[in-house]
């Protein structure tokens, strides 16, 4: 047994106006931004949610309560760094990272290197261990209607 373990996590969060959008732990220019108790990082929620579920440690609102006042408008890359020392302290590391951002606008693209770059960072990976894409929904769903975003997080870890 080689020690690997698989995680996928997905979040959601809704848009409104005169909110920020955090994504990736990069802040996005946009009219919009997530409604959330934290600061609704959802690529990072997800991410977490991935990397706590492949070592067996509930998820990101077991761990980071929204009714604990600690975690009110936190930001969310700390959670990702907590989140990278429970499943260090279990005895894994991370091999790699692959997420999928669904939002129709605003375009992502310019944006994925930068945030590949954060969260290789707080990861302490090589950034060529985290793949971010980013997808319209074809003006379908709620991430069509531009009411809210979603992300989809999978990751390898194995015992060091």
């Amino acid at each position: 047994m080689m020690g690997f373990r698989i995680g996928y996590g997905f979040d959601v969060h809704r848009l409104a106006e005169g909110e920020t959008l955090w994504l990736g732990g990069v802040l996005i220019p946009h009219e919009k931004g997530t409604v959330a108790h934290s600061d609704g990082d959802v690529l990072i929620h997800a991410l977490c949610d991935a990397l706590l579920g492949a070592a067996k440690l509930g998820d990101i609102g077991s761990n980071f309560p929204d009714t604990d006042s600690e975690y009110k408008n936190i930001d969310s890359k700390l959670l990702l760094g907590r989140c990278c020392e429970l499943i260090s302290q279990k005895g894994y590391e991370i091999v790699n990272v692959d997420s999928t951002l669904c939002a129709q606008r605003p375009k992502l693209r310019p944006f994925i290197l930068e945030m590949e770059e954060v969260l290789a960072g707080i990861m302490k990976i090589d950034p060529d261990l985290v793949s971010i894409k980013a997808t319209t929904t074809e003006k379908l769903g709620f991430e069509g209607r531009e009411e809210g975003i979603s992300a989809h997080a999978a990751v390898l870890i194995r015992k060091k």
